[in-house]
């Protein structure tokens, strides 16, 4: 046989050989097989919606581990034929409905219990404990309906979701006017999608619960909402930061764990720059302290003691602290001394003493005062003391009195001359004989 009939000869076993394991390939579950094929159009009816235990494998096809595992997942699915439903996902053909599930390596195994967000399968990949593992989670769902929950996993004991319910009569109240973190889901009742993130964003609401704050608007009923914020499609999530007038998308995975991870990622990067805010009111206490944990209030020296420079120096100091402490929280106020006498009779402070800080928690109606100098890194180790729940706190007898006071224009004081006067005003008569004095 000459070279080129070898080649020739080589070359069609080649492709035989490829053409056969091309087929292969494309078929690791043919018609016959007991495992259910799924795909986007039938993922919430096999899935989601199903009464059942549903084990799903996602796989690619040219995955060497996925085709190892075929033999031994069509045998799991034949000794699990009635009770549980074994089920398989190619991943590669159906790459968007993957990713909401954070698939990423081959082959990958969750199991989907009714009214819970699935748990990835990460034992031996053999049918015995793979069997074994799925009838822990039929027991654990049977048990559960002889606990008076429902078929579909819900119940009116379950845990209730820390996901607020958003309406076009709170949300600027509850949404635009915090400084929270919100990250808010707008769905529609009837949307399938919305359906499957329903169990998702319960879980990651409940588990962001005192870090980031969870809402929903159902669109149907708020429509104003939707036309508001720009809603296009269904589920659509937003994420409102410290700029609360432009909210951005949330384009990741729609499963509780990636949501989680977002939101805790923009927490870190999304806090409102620290301020020191001046005392002029009983609204700024009732804003900067009733709902803080601490609220620190400074009693800074007369302008003309200080001088602008002064006083600003003064407030730098604040204004480092609150940088510090911007995550905890604090707020920071500031008074001029005597401008405030009431308060400043309550917590201890006047008459000598400026400039003079103390730690108020209006709740609990006690106060700490700073016992050293006003100094950057006594105010810092003041702070951090006062969160702590250091030693020191005093009642305060009465809610803070606060007076309604001029803000200070950032200008030296200007010192007020005296009117000249005669001796005849000083005496206070008109009669006075000038020739007696």
């Amino acid at each position: 046989m000459s070279a080129s009939s070898v080649t020739s000869v080589t070359w069609i076993a080649l492709v035989l050989f490829f053409l056969q394991l091309g087929g292969i390939v494309a078929a690791l579950y043919g018609p016959s097989s007991p495992v259910v094929q799924l795909t986007p159009s039938n993922f919430d009816s096999k899935v989601l919606n199903s009464n059942r235990v549903v084990l799903v494998e996602f796989f690619a096809p040219w995955c060497g581990h996925c085709q190892s595992l075929t033999p031994l997942w069509e045998k799991a699915a034949t000794v699990l034929k009635g009770v549980a439903t074994v089920a398989a996902l190619d991943a590669d053909a159906h790459k968007s409905l993957a990713q909401e599930y954070g698939i990423r390596g081959f082959p990958t195994i969750k199991v989907f219990v009714p009214g819970k967000s699935p748990i990835d399968y990460q034992g031996a990949r053999d049918v015995k404990p793979i069997v074994e593992f799925a009838l822990q989670q039929i027991k654990g769902l049977l048990k559960e309906r002889l606990n008076g929950k429902a078929a579909g996993g819900s119940s009116e004991k379950s845990e209730p979701s820390a996901s607020v319910e958003l309406t076009s009569h709170n949300f600027d109240e509850m949404v635009v006017k915090s400084k929270d973190l919100w990250m808010v889901e707008f769905f529609a009742p009837w949307c399938g999608h919305c359906k499957k993130l329903a169990p998702e964003w319960k879980k990651a609401a409940n588990n962001l619960k005192g870090k980031v704050k969870l809402g929903h608007v159902d669109c149907d009923s708020e429509k104003s909402l939707m036309t508001r914020f720009n809603v296009q499609g269904f589920p659509t999530i937003l994420v409102f930061g410290v700029d609360k007038d432009s909210p951005f998308p949330y384009e990741g995975a729609r499963v509780a764990s990636p949501i989680e991870a977002f939101a805790l990622e923009q927490l870190e990067t999304n806090v409102a720059p620290p301020e020191v805010t001046e005392l002029t009111g009983p609204d700024v206490m009732d804003e900067k302290c009733s709902s803080a944990a601490i609220c620190f209030v400074a009693f800074l020296p007369d302008i003309l003691d200080s001088k602008a420079e002064g006083r600003n120096k003064y407030l730098e100091f604040l204004l480092s602290a609150a940088e510090k402490f911007k995550r905890s929280p604090y707020s920071f106020v500031w008074a001029a001394a005597g401008k405030q006498p009431e308060l400043e009779k309550q917590v201890g402070v006047g008459g000598y003493g400026y400039p003079a800080l103390v730690g108020l928690n209006v709740k609990k109606r006690a106060y700490v005062p700073l016992r050293s100098a006003f100094e950057p890194d006594q105010i810092m180790e003041f702070v951090k003391e006062a969160g702590r729940g250091g030693k020191g706190t005093l009642p305060l007898e009465d809610a803070p009195v606060v007076m309604k006071t001029e803000p200070w224009d950032g200008k030296d004081g200007e010192i007020l001359e005296e009117d000249e006067f005669s001796l005849e005003e000083l005496m206070g008569d008109d009669n006075v004989n000038k020739d007696e004095l």
